[in-house]
C-alpha cells in the first residue's frame, strides 16, 4: 500500500488530540504541529507519535504549510483535533491507497455535531472538503479563517464521512467567536474590502434566512434554530470589525495630515 502521512495542527486540544490520533493510529506516520499549547497537549500527542513540533502560531495555512513539508511520503491525510476518522472511512482511504490512484486529491463529506447534535441541514451536509491529497499537486491558501486545500488535477470523492466534533458547548462557541470574527475581518480588511451600511442592515438576516429557511436549518431542531442565530451575529461581528478597522484606519490618516 502507498505509505500515508496524517497531519493535524494543534493549540489546547487535550479534550480531542487522544481519540484524534487513536482514530488514524494505522497510518504510517502521523505529524502533529502545535501551536505553543498550554495544557498536556503535546504530552498526549507524543504517545501517539514522536513528530510533534513547537511552532509559534503565524495563521492555520502556515501551520498545515509546514507540516505538509514535514511529511516523508507523497500523500497526505490533514485531519482537525476534534474530528475522527471512522473505521469505514479507515478502510477506504487504504483501499484508495492500494490501487495506485490516479486522482492528485480526493473529498470527504464532514458530520459536524453541534451542541451533541449532528446537523443534517442548515447547509452544513455534506460539506465535502479536500483532505487527501499528493503534497507535490497541493496547496493550502493563505486565508485566515476556514483556509482551503487547492489540488492541481483530478479530484475525487470518498464516500465515507469525516466526524467533526465542533463546539460541544456554547462557551466553547464564544471562546471561539472573538477570535474567529476578527480573523474574517482581516481578510476582508487585507482585501481592501470597503465597507458598506448594508453589510450590517442586510448580511445578518439573510444569513439567517438563507441557513434557517432555504437550507433547512429548520429540521435541525433547537440547536439548528442557534446554530443559524449565532451564523447571524457572526456575519453581524465581522463587519462590525471591518468598519471599526476602516474607521481607525481613516483616524490615523486624519492624525498624519494634521501633523
Amino acid at each position: 500500500m502507498t505509505p500515508l502521512t496524517v497531519l493535524v495542527i494543534t493549540r489546547n486540544e487535550e479534550r480531542n488530540i487522544e481519540e484524534c490520533l487513536e482514530s488514524v493510529s494505522w497510518a504510517d506516520e502521523i505529524i502533529v504541529v502545535d501551536a505553543e499549547s498550554k495544557d498536556k497537549t503535546v504530552d498526549l500527542a507524543r504517545k501517539y507519535t514522536d513528530k510533534v513540533y513547537l511552532e509559534p502560531w503565524k495563521g492555520f495555512a502556515e501551520a498545515k504549510v509546514f507540516g505538509a513539508g514535514k511529511a516523508k511520503h507523497e500523500w497526505v491525510f490533514w485531519l482537525d483535533a476534534d474530528e475522527r476518522v471512522t473505521p469505514e472511512l479507515s478502510r477506504e482511504i487504504q483501499a484508495v491507497l492500494r490501487s495506485s490512484p490516479t486522482m492528485k486529491g480526493f473529498t470527504v463529506a464532514r458530520r459536524a455535531f453541534f451542541l451533541g447534535r449532528w446537523i443534517r441541514h442548515s447547509g452544513w451536509y455534506p460539506g465535502r472538503v479536500p483532505r487527501l491529497f499528493q503534497k507535490e499537486f497541493a496547496s493550502f491558501s493563505s486565508v485566515a479563517v476556514h483556509e482551503g486545500l487547492e489540488v492541481r488535477g483530478g479530484v475525487g470523492e470518498l464516500q465515507n464521512d469525516l466526524l467533526h466534533y465542533t463546539d460541544p458547548n456554547l462557551f466553547h462557541y464564544f471562546s471561539k467567536f472573538n477570535r474567529y470574527t476578527s480573523l474574517a475581518s482581516g481578510d476582508l480588511l487585507r482585501d481592501r474590502r470597503s465597507f458598506r451600511v448594508s453589510d450590517l442592515l442586510v448580511r445578518p438576516p439573510w444569513a439567517f434566512v438563507k441557513m434557517y429557511f432555504l437550507r433547512l436549518g429548520i429540521l435541525d431542531g433547537i440547536p439548528g434554530l442557534i446554530l443559524a442565530l449565532l451564523s447571524s451575529a457572526y456575519v453581524f461581528t465581522k463587519y462590525a470589525k471591518l468598519w471599526e478597522a476602516w474607521e481607525s484606519e481613516n483616524v490615523i490618516r486624519v492624525s498624519q495630515k494634521a501633523s
